[in-house]
């Protein structure tokens, strides 16, 4: 059994790449975060198609959050004024405003900086057989 939550973006899109490691300095999150590429899905319970379409958070009892719920997990996580913010996201109607908002923001992340067409992952760093 994991001991930490894992947080599981797309490693291919420079965008997600970027905010990952935002909020890796700046929020903090207790967790480990992991390009789905790189990720043993099968053992996080988590499908390629899911982990394509969505950031997930896989807590370490194996469940699974994802979209904006993820994000409400991670900001959960780590503590401070984020707890709060986490907190708000978990609540309707801002969840269903949050859904809306992340939906929007990962269905055009090809056209904001970094997007996907613009970074790939180098051969020998993609996903594990």
């Amino acid at each position: 059994m994991r001991i930490r939550p894992v947080l599981v973006f797309d490693g291919d899109c420079g965008f997600c790449t970027s905010s990952v490691r935002f909020i890796e300095r700046v929020v903090r999150p207790r967790c480990e975060a992991v390009p789905w590429q790189r990720a043993d899905l099968a053992a996080l319970g988590v499908t390629r198609e899911r982990a394509r379409h969505e950031a997930l958070w896989v807590t370490p009892t194996g469940r699974v959050y994802g979209g904006a719920q993820a994000v409400a997990k991670l900001l959960l996580s780590a503590g401070g004024a984020w707890t709060l913010a986490g907190a708000f996201l978990t609540l309707p109607p801002l969840r269903w405003a949050a859904h809306a908002v992340y939906r929007l923001v990962a269905n055009n992340r090809r056209h904001l900086p970094g997007g996907p067409a613009g970074c790939t992952l180098p051969a020998d760093r993609t996903r594990r057989a």
